[in-house]
C-alpha cells in the first residue's frame, strides 16, 4: 500500500495540492502548484530514465525512450495519484469541483508531478530521498509497461541481447503458412547462430517475425 511522502514543511505539501483555480478563489492560500509541476515533471523525467537505463542493460535507446514516456506519461501519474489518495487532498475551486476535478486524469498527474516538486524541495534538494520514494512507485508498474507500451521493438531488443552476448545477429526465416491468399498466417522462427531461440505467428509476416522475437526475450526470461 502506497501513501504520500512525509514533509517537514506543511506549506509545501499544502502548495502542492493547490490548483491554480483554487488560488484565483481564494487569493490568500498562497500561491498554487503550477511551478512545482515543472519541477516534478524534469525529476520524474530524470529518475524514470535513470532506473531504466539500469533495469534493462540490454534494451536500446528506441526501447527505452517510449518506455519512460508510459511511465511518467498523464495516465500512469493519475493512476499514482489515485493509488495514493490524492484527489482527497486537492484543493479546487468550486467550479472545478462541480466539473468532476477530483477524478480529472491531467489534474491528478498534475498534482502528483507537484508533490515530487515539493518532496524535493522539502528535503532541501536531496535527490536520494526522492529517488528512493518514486523508484518502489515505478518498480510497481514497469514491467508490465515494458510489455505493453506503445511502439515497443522486441525485435530490436532481441538484436540488441544477441549482439551483446553473442556477437551475431538473429536471422528470421518463415517457416510455416496456411490459409488462402487473402487470410495466410504465417509462422516464423528467430535464430541466432543456427539455434533457434523463438516462434511467433501473424497474419503478416512482420507481425510473425515481432511475435517470434517476442517468445524469444520471454524464453530468456528478459520480459
Amino acid at each position: 500500500m502506497f501513501e504520500p511522502p512525509t514533509f517537514r514543511s506543511p506549506s509545501l505539501w499544502r502548495q502542492a495540492m493547490t490548483h491554480k483555480s483554487y488560488a484565483n478563489e481564494y487569493p490568500e492560500a498562497g500561491g498554487h502548484n503550477e511551478r512545482l509541476e515543472f519541477l516534478g515533471d524534469a525529476i520524474l523525467t530524470f529518475l524514470s530514465g535513470e532506473l531504466l537505463y539500469k533495469r534493462y542493460p540490454h534494451k536500446p535507446e528506441g526501447d527505452l525512450t517510449p518506455l519512460r514516456a508510459a511511465l511518467v506519461d498523464e495516465k500512469q501519474l493519475s493512476k499514482f495519484a489515485l493509488a495514493l489518495n490524492l484527489s482527497q487532498h486537492l484543493r479546487l475551486s468550486k467550479g472545478v469541483e462541480r466539473s468532476g476535478g477530483r477524478t480529472n486524469p491531467r489534474l491528478l498527474s498534475s498534482a502528483f508531478e507537484a508533490m515530487i516538486g515539493a518532496y524535493f524541495l522539502d528535503a532541501n534538494s536531496n535527490i536520494q530521498v526522492v529517488r528512493d520514494y518514486i523508484e518502489p512507485l515505478f518498480e510497481s508498474v514497469v514491467d508490465t509497461l515494458a510489455v505493453s507500451a506503445p511502439n515497443v521493438n522486441f525485435k530490436s531488443r532481441f538484436q540488441a541481447w544477441a549482439l551483446e552476448v553473442i556477437g551475431e545477429i538473429p536471422v528470421y526465416a518463415i517457416i510455416h503458412e496456411v490459409g488462402p491468399d487473402h487470410a495466410k498466417e504465417f509462422t516464423a522462427e528467430v535464430q541466432v547462430s543456427k539455434r533457434v531461440y523463438g516462434q511467433g505467428k501473424g497474419r503478416k509476416k512482420q507481425e510473425a517475425e515481432k511475435q517470434a522475437a517476442q517468445n524469444a526475450l520471454d524464453n530468456l526470461g528478459l520480459l
